[in-house]
């Protein structure tokens, strides 16, 4: 079942609202308290069936989770640090990828299709229940800029890994120039579809004062540029993300309505509130029904590899920035490090991979159990984390 019925809609927003409710006076991370819903939904007696496929996290929730993250991020701000970000997501997300792929190569015997698909997709982050923390606990706000622009290009840059190597696995040709000019078209290509959506919409947006049209433009703006975006065979995420920028940017200077601004912000906040919830359900949902136990050594020694790829990607590279005005504080780097949770669009990728891969049953599986454990684990623990190493608003740089 690929869709969600109205029934079962019903009582995934009805549960999202109490464990809301309940996460927000027991102080949890929401989306462990979603996924443990999501986990008891699935053995109630007669319950509905929750569906999750690739289609529907990557054409129905990818979209606006990742238009509201960058709407709301400033361009100075994000400019100034994207040195940085561009550097973990970019080379960070193939040293990473590079150290899942040959550990599953080398310790579980899997081909190196796999291994390296399996790697590629591992690598995209979702940091949804740190940023919870953050706004939560008033962390410092370069640190909360770091995680989610990072996440986002990180998400950007696994995608583009994961599209260049199922093109390589259904016959593409894998020659370095080939690869090379992949790589342009799907980045170049989802940057300037993204640009290009979003302007026409602005402009069709300034002519108008009416909310209601200039939240269903930047609907357009959001769903179409990711679309056409992943219709010419380019990076749907990274054309979103840009159409974001543009849009919480440029739009806010004139194009947008001031009136319009709180009611686009606010639509889009629900919007991404209503997506999270469903996915982290439909996650525990299905977390719930996988063969955990058969493919345990494989979780187990996909996890260990998962944090030693975050390890190696994160702090060699920060290194580099530490003689120049880009350093990253140390405790931000360890942030970053087990802030590295796993989501949504590794589970798509999961999903998406042909059916021709011969590890294609253990590399979903194995996707769910990282999933979990970063969920769980790593999303419990970062609360207390960030207040251990000493970096709420109260001892801001």
């Amino acid at each position: 079942m690929d869709e969600l019925s109205i029934p079962a809609l019903g009582l995934i927003l009805l549960t999202a609202s109490l464990v809301a409710i309940i996460s927000r006076r027991l102080r949890l991370p929401y989306s462990v308290g979603l996924v443990a819903a999501g986990i008891a939904l699935s053995f109630v007696p007669g319950g509905a069936e929750l569906p999750l496929s690739r289609d529907l996290i990557f054409t129905v929730f990818l979209p606006p989770l990742i238009f509201q993250a960058a709407l709301e991020i400033e361009w100075r701000h994000f400019r100034i640090n994207l040195p940085v970000t561009a550097l973990l997501a970019f080379p960070g997300v193939a040293i990473a990828a590079a150290v899942v792929a040959l550990g599953m190569h080398w310790l579980l015997g899997w081909s190196w299709m796999g291994a390296g698909l399996f790697g590629a997709l591992i690598a995209a982050t979702d940091p949804v229940s740190v940023l919870a923390a953050f706004k939560e606990m008033k962390v410092q706000p370069r640190l909360a800029l770091l995680v989610e622009s990072e996440s986002l290009l990180n998400d950007g840059a696994a995608a583009v890994g994961f599209a260049i190597l199922v093109g390589v696995a259904s016959g593409a040709s894998a020659t370095p120039g080939a690869i090379a000019s992949s790589f342009v078209w799907i980045v170049a290509g989802g940057i300037a579809v993204g640009g290009a959506v979003a302007a026409v919409l602005l402009i069709i947006a300034g002519r108008t004062e009416d909310y209601l049209v200039e939240i269903t433009l930047t609907t357009i703006a959001a769903y179409g540029s990711f679309l056409i975006a992943e219709k010419l065979g380019m990076s749907g995420v990274l054309a979103t993300l840009t159409a974001g920028l543009l849009v919480g940017n440029v739009g806010w200077k004139g194009a947008i309505s001031a009136n319009a601004r709180s009611h686009v912000l606010a639509f889009w906040g629900y919007a991404a509130f209503l997506a999270n919830s469903i996915v982290f359900i439909l996650i525990g949902g299905h977390e719930a029904h996988q063969p955990l136990g058969i493919f345990a050594t494989s979780s187990a020694v996909a996890i260990a590899l998962v944090l030693v790829g975050r390890v190696l990607a994160i702090y060699p590279l920060c290194a580099m920035l530490k003689p120049t005005s880009l350093k990253v504080d140390p405790k931000y780097q360890h942030v970053l490090v087990w802030g590295g949770l796993r989501g949504a669009l590794a589970l798509a990728l999961a999903l998406a991979l042909p059916q021709g891969i011969a590890e294609r049953g253990a590399i979903i599986v194995t996707a769910f159990a990282v999933v979990a454990f970063s969920i769980f684990v790593q999303g419990l623990t970062m609360p207390w984390f960030i207040k251990k190493i000493g970096l709420t608003a109260t001892k801001a740089e």
